[in-house]
């Protein structure tokens, strides 16, 4: 490993308690830790943004949290990272995030991850970056989303090699080697052939 220095995680600012989640939290900590790659995140101290954050500096490692000002006035934000960037708004957090990071992962969330997940999976596509896109893929959470992609893919909206940008893996460790490893190019012929019959 040695490409990954810095990952941003994408992941929700609410908790359900599942065992399983938090079992894949903290074998993303340690696999994040192990190879000295800094954690990325939105810079708050709940949900499973917190409790990411709480694995990775308990087990000695760097984080850097990325915060609008709004949401720092609410007190969410986390007060122990090893860095903490404060944006003016979450145009430039997301900005920000995606600059100081060599790849991204996709936790279990909500509206704001799904948001975050497409917009830098879009900008991959369109050229943008070249940075691995990897979706934690936690007892099945986004096996509907991936279902919908490829319906996207069947009723021709989405070419294959789009789609195959994202790695979906339920394992932290075999998902972190893999983008790691990351050499795809997305198709970006696309605006050339409108018809992808």
């Amino acid at each position: 490993m040695n490409k990954l220095k810095a990952v941003c995680v994408y992941c929700g600012s609410n908790f359900n308690g599942d065992i399983q989640l938090r079992k894949a939290i903290k074998q993303l900590a340690e696999t994040l830790v192990d190879h000295k790659i800094k954690l990325v995140y939105g810079g708050g101290s709940v949900g499973v943004m917190g409790v990411l954050a709480n694995d990775v500096l308990e087990l000695g490692g760097s984080v850097t949290g990325v915060i609008p000002q709004f949401l720092l006035d609410k007190e969410v934000g986390h007060k122990g990272v090893t860095e903490m960037i404060v944006t003016e708004n979450m145009h430039q957090r997301k900005q920000k995030m995606a600059d100081l990071s060599d790849g991204f992962v996709i936790l279990p969330g909500g509206f704001g991850t799904l948001e975050e997940f497409f917009e830098v999976l879009t900008w991959l596509q369109l050229g943008l970056h070249n940075k691995p896109i990897g979706v934690l893929n936690i007892n099945g959470f986004y096996d509907p989303l991936f279902a919908q992609m490829e319906m996207m893919v069947q009723s021709k909206f989405l070419k294959p090699a789009n789609r195959d940008l994202v790695f979906n893996e339920g394992d932290a460790a075999s998902l972190i080697d893999k983008m790691d490893n990351f050499s795809a190019v997305p198709d970006e012929v696309w605006f050339k052939e409108r018809n992808l019959t």
